[in-house]
């Protein structure tokens, strides 16, 4: 099995599906608009910079899943993707993800984003395997808590290490796309690593390596 592993957000996507979907709550009040909004942009502007506390943010992001019926939260998202998601799929996902499909590559999207959030994205990129940070359940409620390694940084690295021993799969042949240089440390462990719209540093380091650096926006 070949992997072909993709970032989502602000790779596959042309936005940050984490902040998006705290913008889309506090738009319908679920949420405290002003002071949610201006915590939201402070976390995504440190993810940017590298200084992100992952559990910190994950404290204040899976906060709200754990207030509202499981039931409500599957009607939120269900808007959240069709209004908020599925306009801003990159215009050249659907073809690159059908050229590693037609070259018989197993398909995986890899994000720090939670799996609330990003399983009916993958499903709708048809995407077969998501591996996503993993907000705690009990008694089919959300408790607030995060359950096992934050799939962020070097967590990806460990969370995709599982996987591929659980799995019976190396890395031999594998792709890793991505556009952030949060993903350095993933980046480095696959034999074809990609720059997509990369940030600055991320871009930076894709020079200096000679790794391959496309667009799949189109413009």
């Amino acid at each position: 099995m070949r992997l072909a592993i993709f970032d989502l957000d602000n790779t596959l996507i042309t936005r940050d599906s984490d902040h998006l979907w705290g913008e889309y709550l506090a738009e319908r009040g679920v949420v405290d608009g002003g002071d949610y909004r201006r915590r939201n942009d402070h976390y995504l502007a440190e993810y940017q910079a590298g200084t992100l506390d992952i559990h910190e943010f994950l404290r204040f992001s899976l906060r709200v899943l754990a207030e509202h019926d499981p039931g409500e939260l599957v009607r939120l998202r269900a808007g959240f993707i069709e209004e908020k998601i599925a306009p801003i799929v990159a215009r050249g996902t659907p073809s690159l993800l059908a050229r590693h499909r037609d070259a018989g590559d197993h398909l995986m999207i890899i994000t720090a984003t939670n799996s609330f959030v990003t399983e009916p994205i993958a499903r709708m990129l048809g995407v077969e395997t998501l591996i996503a940070t993993e907000p705690e359940q009990r008694e089919g409620r959300y408790t607030g808590e995060v359950t096992g390694t934050p799939c962020f940084r070097e967590g990806k690295v460990e969370r995709l290490r599982h996987w591929l021993g659980e799995n019976g799969v190396d890395l031999q042949g594998s792709a890793f796309y991505s556009d952030s240089h949060n993903d350095l440390p993933l980046l480095e462990q696959v034999e074809r690593p990609c720059a997509v719209d990369p940030d600055e540093h991320l871009a930076a380091a894709a020079r200096a390596r000679n790794w391959p650096v496309i667009s799949l926006r189109g413009d």
